[in-house]
């Protein structure tokens, strides 16, 4: 029960931050927030908690101006759907170019399909392989996570990994101190 109650706890408060994002609610409280910090904290909880390698060699400082909670979720919603589609591996990696930082989480998994690139940002989408609810997928992390990475003026992208699954990419401005 208890499980099932942290599901439904985390399924409201993803709708209640998309239904903020609709009502152009959603404040983000802009700080000067180390990304790479938030990156190894969540490396280190996918270590603990699965037997997937877990690759950060590709993180490099990074500052971005944002909300540090939201960025958390990014991050962490991120993680979450790379680990539940590994096949054995995750791999992050994280720059800054020309003005952008650029986040990377690849995985080895199945990829996303071309066809479905787009629409696995939409609410409740969730591909025929991920249907199921003991996997924990709502069909809301994705979503929860483009409307969060906008907030900080940033755009998220899907494409192939070098590792042959999926890899995302989130560019958001550094931080207006490092320009």
């Amino acid at each position: 029960m208890l499980d099932e109650g942290a599901r439904l706890e985390r399924l409201v408060q993803g709708m209640l931050v998309l239904a903020r994002a609709d009502e152009h609610e959603l404040a983000a409280h802009r700080a000067t927030v180390d990304l790479d910090d938030i990156v190894f904290a969540e490396a280190a909880r996918l270590r603990t908690n699965t037997t997937l390698t877990v690759d950060v060699s590709g993180v490099a400082a990074a500052k971005v101006d944002g909300d540090e909670a939201m960025l958390n979720q990014v991050v962490r919603n991120l993680v979450d759907n790379a680990a539940r589609h590994a096949i054995g591996r995750v791999s992050f990696g994280l720059a800054e170019s020309a003005g952008t930082v650029v986040l990377r989480v690849d995985d080895d998994g199945a990829g996303v399909p071309l066809k479905d690139r787009e629409r696995i940002f939409e609410r409740f989408v969730r591909l025929d392989e991920a249907r199921a609810r003991q996997s924990g997928g709502s069909g809301l992390g994705l979503a929860i996570v483009r409307v969060l990475v906008a907030a900080h003026a940033g755009e998220i992208t899907v494409g192939d990994s070098p590792l042959g699954g999926a890899r995302f990419e989130v560019l958001v401005p550094v931080a207006s101190d490092v320009r």
